[in-house]
């Protein structure tokens, strides 16, 4: 198994409690309770996939996960 199959895993284990499509709120308290501002901040830069439906974002479980292996290496 690879390095990042393994993180991978490992994250979705540790948010197994979390639904698969997050709003920004939920994002924010899941990367660590992030100001709501800084959450934005991040999705509209681009560095978390999201979908925009109306005025909300909608955000990936999957997504976080990528983020936060690409963070740390």
């Amino acid at each position: 198994m690879t390095e990042e199959k393994r993180k991978k895993s490992a994250y979705l284990k540790m948010l197994k409690n979390y639904p698969d499509v997050l709003n920004v709120e939920q994002m924010c308290e899941l990367l660590g309770s992030i100001s709501i501002k800084t959450g934005y901040k991040i999705l509209k830069e681009k560095k978390i996939d999201s979908v925009k439906v109306g005025r909300a974002y909608l955000i990936t479980k999957i997504n976080i996960i990528d983020f936060l292996i690409n963070a740390n290496t």
